[in-house]
């Protein structure tokens, strides 16, 4: 018996990464799955490949920036599987430079992925979640506790879902529906081959060392783990756990060690 057996789960930016990560481990604890996300071709191939293995999967192209794409993905779910239990809330990229060099547009850009896009997703899909009672899951970050040079766009939006995140939880409490955020540490994805206007580049170099980078797939368990329990918040990775419980305890270290670290984004 897998932990999501029965359950329909709709997960966005579905067809890379954390989110692809997600969409596996969800089909091999049981789930039906709806994915969304841009890239339609990544997407049906993935649907394709988890269908086969005997958890029906369905690929709606959408993006999340843009106004009654989620309406049409929640839709078509519920059309097809007749009901919707979890909503992973993953879509999202990174605008990094340093503040100075980055413009009003830069930031708008970044929060109408980051933050726009889960409230998209959120108004699209609760009214179906309250009748099952489910879980609306949104995929912040350890940037959303610690502000990195050279990301304060990427930390301003993590920030704000977070915040969104611990209101709408008490809020929502009386429904049965239950927020959880997730806040991944460094994870294998795409995320740093995208530029800062949200451009996919595979020659993009990333900053981050690769011994630190958590393999996705192992994310994933952690991930679903923490949705199957309902967590308020579940601090994905070891070193991204150690990050937060240092920024609580003793701020000022993490305040030095960024002091005297390199800035990344130019």
């Amino acid at each position: 018996m897998g932990r999501f057996d029965g359950k329909v789960v709709l997960i966005t930016g579905a067809s890379s990464g954390i989110g692809e990560a997600a969409a596996r481990q969800f089909a091999a604890e049981g789930a039906q799955l709806c994915l969304v996300a841009r890239r339609a071709d990544r997407l049906e191939a993935l649907a394709a490949e988890l269908t086969a293995k005997g958890s029906k999967s369905i690929a709606v192209a959408g993006d999340v920036t843009r106004d009654g794409d989620m309406e049409a993905a929640v839709r078509k779910a519920q059309e097809t599987f007749g009901r919707l239990d979890v909503v992973f809330a993953n879509a999202g990229f990174s605008v990094n430079g340093k503040a100075e060099r980055l413009t009003l547009a830069d930031y708008q850009r970044q929060f109408e992925t980051n933050i726009n896009g889960v409230l998209r997703t959120f108004h699209a899909s609760l009214e179906e979640l309250k009748q099952t009672r489910g879980v609306f899951a949104v995929n912040g970050s350890v940037s959303g506790h610690i502000s990195v040079p050279g990301f304060t766009a990427y930390s301003m939006s993590k920030f704000a879902i977070r915040a969104f995140c611990e209101g709408a939880r008490l809020e929502l409490q009386k429904t049965g529906v239950a927020v959880v955020l997730i806040s991944p540490g460094f994870v294998e994805s795409e995320i740093q081959k995208v530029d800062r206007m949200g451009r996919y580049n595979p020659n993009q170099k990333s900053f981050i060392p690769p011994w630190i980078m958590v393999p996705a797939g192992k994310a994933a368990k952690e991930i679903t783990r923490a949705i199957h329990c309902r967590k308020r918040e579940g601090v994905i990775t070891g070193h991204g756990r150690v990050f937060v419980c240092i920024n609580t305890l003793a701020p000022w270290l993490v305040r030095l060690v960024l002091k005297y670290g390199p800035v990344p984004g130019k």
